[in-house]
């Protein structure tokens, strides 16, 4: 072998090692530094929903409108709502003044109480002295004065009777009157809500609702992407995740060519396992299967966007394409 075969031999050699050695590389890349294509911008989605039900009159906003905490969105007809204020403080009055009249005949049974207490005194001394003057008062008298005694005692005891009853309804009056407080605050809520408001600052996003709609209370009627909630989800595949750490620095990139920086905030800890269902008798359903290659399965990662890494004027959409990549 004459020297110039020599020096291609080796040429050849070298080549095919550092194909050999960037493909291991690479491969290693690929399979196990943390890094995923695979990500995705996440936002705090805030489905609106009115409290009460009723006609909407106006809608204050328009789609992808940027708002505050506080700002109006919409408003549902209040026309019953300040009826039944109007009902519920009508009956406040009313109570009130079941309330002091019940107030009123505590006094009047507690002076019948005093009265009849100072008759029964009377007559008891009264029925005392003319049995201690036997010889000078007749026996019907002195019986009479027994009687008189126990007669006073009854009535003592019909108005103590009578002040428990009065008692007793003042209570009643009283727990009415609470009642009624209670549902004139009710009302007054219900005549509040009917003017719905943005509960932070976001963006008003596929609004789907007009004038002369019927809104059900409780039934979410549009979203709000919360401004200041933007995250990525990095769905890494689990041969990747030991190198993956809570605090880590991270690379986003999306889609659209902004470059940002970011910090891992948690990994999840589980995702649904499609193979295993449970059947009808509660027992685990698996399916038998025969693959030779078993795909890594994707486990969520949250990535907390550094605000001050974006560019000036990046609009973040939910649902956007991004690749993380860890430093």
């Amino acid at each position: 072998m004459n020297k110039e075969s020599t020096l291609r031999f080796a040429i050849t050699g070298v080549l095919v090692l550092a194909a050999a050695l960037l493909a291991a590389a690479l491969w290693r890349h690929y399979m196990y530094s943390p890094w995923t294509r695979d990500g995705r911008v996440r936002a705090q989605v805030v489905k609106v929903a009115p409290d009460v039900s009723g006609l909407v009159t106006e809608v204050a906003v328009q789609d992808n409108q940027a708002v505050k905490k506080g700002d109006l969105l919409f408003v549902i007809d209040p026309s019953r709502y300040r009826n039944a204020v109007d009902q519920a403080r009508a009956d406040l009055d009313a109570a009130e003044a079941a309330a002091r009249a019940a107030g009123a005949d505590i006094a009047s049974a507690e002076a019948g109480t005093r009265r009849a207490a100072a008759e029964l005194d009377m007559r008891q001394a009264e029925s005392e002295r003319r049995q201690r003057m036997q010889d000078a008062i007749s026996r019907e008298a002195r019986a009479n004065a027994r009687s008189n005694a126990a007669v006073a005692n009854a009535q003592l005891q019909a108005a103590r009777a009578s002040r428990q009853r009065a008692t007793a309804s003042q209570q009643q009056a009283l727990a009415t009157l609470e009642q009624a407080r209670a549902a004139l605050q009710l009302a007054e809520l219900n005549l509040s809500r009917t003017r719905v408001r943005a509960a932070q600052d976001g963006y008003v996003t596929n609004l789907d609702i007009y004038p002369g709609d019927y809104v059900q209370a409780g039934a979410a009627r549009l979203a709000l992407i919360g401004s200041d909630s933007f995250w990525v989800y990095g769905y890494f595949e689990e041969t990747k995740l030991p190198g993956v750490h809570v605090g880590d620095r991270v690379d986003i990139r999306l889609m659209n060519g902004v470059n940002a920086h970011g910090q891992v905030q948690s990994i999840a800890r589980g995702i649904a396992d499609r193979d295993n269902p449970t059947g009808a008798d509660l027992l685990a359903d698996v399916n038998p299967t025969f693959n030779w290659v078993r795909l890594a399965q994707r486990v969520p990662v949250r990535v907390r966007i550094d605000s001050d890494s974006l560019p000036a004027g990046t609009v973040l959409a939910a649902g956007m394409t991004a690749t993380v990549v860890l430093r």
